[in-house]
This record gives C-alpha cells, sequence and structure tokens, in this order.
C-alpha cells in the first residue's frame, strides 16, 4: 500500500495550478473537466503518479471560496534549504507566513508557505 494523493478544494483552479508550478515547482501532471459533474480535476507533483504521492486540485464549478476549517493542518515538501527555499518562493511571488527557523522546542529547520486558497505548505530540510 501507499499513499496516492492529496485533495484539496480550491476556488480558481488556474491561480493554484500557477502557485503550485511557478512557485512550488511542481509539475502539472494531468487534468479533465467533468462537465456532467460540473468539476474539474488537476494532478501536480514533483514525479510520475507510478512512483510519488502527488496533489489532486479540485474545483467545483460556480463554487467561489471555501473554509479551511479547524481539522485541517498542513501539507509538507522537502527541500534542500530552507532559508533558500523562501527567498526563492518570494521571489516567485509566493508568501511565506512562517519565516525559516528552527521548530519551536526542537531543532529541526522548518517554515510554512500559504497558498492562494490559504492552505499551509510546510518546507522541511531533509533529516
Amino acid at each position: 500500500m501507499r499513499i496516492l494523493h492529496t485533495m484539496l478544494r480550491v476556488a480558481d483552479l488556474e491561480r493554484s495550478i500557477l502557485f503550485y508550478t511557478d512557485v512550488l515547482g511542481m509539475k502539472l501532471l494531468r487534468r479533465q473537466d467533468y462537465p456532467d459533474g460540473k468539476f474539474t480535476l488537476a494532478f501536480l507533483g514533483y514525479g510520475p503518479e507510478s512512483e510519488n504521492t502527488v496533489l489532486e486540485l479540485t474545483f467545483n464549478w460556480g463554487v467561489p471560496h471555501y473554509d479551511i476549517g479547524n481539522a485541517f493542518g498542513h501539507l509538507a515538501i522537502a527541500v534542500e534549504d530552507v532559508f533558500r527555499a523562501c527567498a526563492e518562493i518570494k521571489a516567485r511571488g509566493g508568501k511565506v507566513v512562517r519565516e525559516a527557523g528552527p521548530m519551536q522546542s526542537g531543532s529541526t529547520i522548518l517554515a510554512f508557505v500559504e497558498d492562494p486558497d490559504g492552505y499551509k505548505i510546510e518546507l522541511l530540510s531533509p533529516r
């Protein structure tokens, strides 16, 4: 068994695809409209779905906004250097909401960025 994907509902699919591709460096792996269901799915990731867990963005036509709720935490992405990744994300127009530094009560270096819908993405250096 393995985890295949994580799904996030987004209010503006094009804006979200641009964020995950241009700001975080993912590739758009596939995209499909479902006119009968009035939704579009886009799958993004850092490698093929056959070998990697990917991100599924679901765009329900006509839904302009979602409440994230208080149960969702964050996605996590490994980066070589959290400080450098934050600088690159800012340069590409991304929003860093917690600057790179040690985690509270620990030594792991991390940072948090926010996608256009307000979902948090944790950046972590390899252990």
